[in-house]
């Protein structure tokens, strides 16, 4: 399986692959990166069995040896069945909705993908209960992560759109809000949860986190707004 791949490339991986960060809180050794909004997983040159541990919430994509072309990725117990390429940017997404340990194989590559909740000292996930009292007595700057898009049918008023793939690149403009509450929501848990991590990571003093989603939200019957194109 490895016989073609360059030394160079199998050191660029190996360096992607020892420096796995660490999440200082729960202890727990997290897989990739974030960039652009999705978690990149280095697959490590030479393992053919490998485990990942990703956050509840991630959209996940991998990176590997080009020599190795097209391959197939599957999760049965996700559903998930689907040929990926060596460059992230050319490849699907797959989103960990549920906390939870998911065998996978990825070609020759076999393993588990290790699901875990997010925990730090300064993030809070809320219900809409919860996020409508917040929202009444904490005024927090209000985080929209979606997709213009998404954000033009339905928001919460007074939300500001920043969708999840440029955060990272803005990030600077959030700054005057480093040390207030903010309250983020996507549309069901899954990418304000990425957000948050985000934003915990860069300081961020109280971060709330729209559990379920404004769908959940709307659905409960607390207020909306329809902002249109934006």
């Amino acid at each position: 399986m490895f016989h073609n791949i360059s030394r160079f490339s199998i050191l660029l991986l190996l360096v992607s692959f020892l420096t796995l960060p660490v999440d200082s809180q729960s202890g727990e050794r997290v897989s990739g990166r974030i960039v652009g909004g999705y978690r990149i997983l280095t697959v490590p040159p030479m393992e053919k069995t490998y485990d990942f541990t990703v956050y509840r919430g991630d959209y996940i994509k991998f990176r590997y040896d080009s020599r190795l072309g097209p391959l197939l990725f599957s999760v049965p117990e996700l559903g998930y069945r689907q040929i990926v390429q060596p460059d992230p940017g050319k490849s699907p997404y797959f989103k960990m909705k549920k906390a939870g340990s998911y065998a996978y194989t990825l070609g020759d590559y076999t393993g588990t993908i290790r699901v875990i909740e997010l925990v730090r000292p300064n993030y809070t996930e809320v219900d809409a209960a919860q996020g409508a009292r917040i929202l009444a007595n904490l005024k927090p700057f209000i985080l929209d992560v979606r997709t213009p898009k998404e954000y033009a049918q339905l928001a919460i008023k007074g939300a500001h759109l920043l969708p999840i793939q440029l955060l990272q690149a803005r990030i600077g403009e959030l700054e005057a809000y480093k040390n207030d509450d903010i309250f983020v929501y996507c549309a069901t848990g899954n990418r304000s949860t990425v957000a948050s991590k985000i934003l915990a990571d860069h300081g961020f003093k109280r971060i709330y986190n729209l559990r379920y989603g404004i769908y959940d939200w709307a659905r409960r019957g607390y207020p909306i707004v329809k902002p249109g194109a934006k």
